[in-house]
């Protein structure tokens, strides 16, 4: 018995950005690996890259996410 059943048709209202056609979509068209979403809206899908490039920032400039203790190099 398999433990997840592969979605083959989307929802109404579900979006997806495809990171291999560039482009939205209703309802999950490509495989998983090859996007980002479930967002609410079309509008927040087209926005998928900005959101991640933002987000990327952010988690690099996040001194939780540094092995270094905070005011330490890392060349110690």
């Amino acid at each position: 018995m398999a433990l997840f059943k592969k979605r083959t048709v989307g929802k109404p209202g579900e979006w997806y950005y495809c990171l291999e056609h560039k482009k939205v979509e209703e309802g999950p068209e490509c495989p998983a690996k090859d996007r980002f979403g479930p967002y609410a809206s079309r509008a927040e899908a087209e926005h998928a890259m900005r959101t991640a490039r933002e987000r990327n920032l952010e988690w690099e400039n996040d001194p939780k996410w540094h092995d270094a203790p905070a005011g330490r190099p890392d060349d110690e």
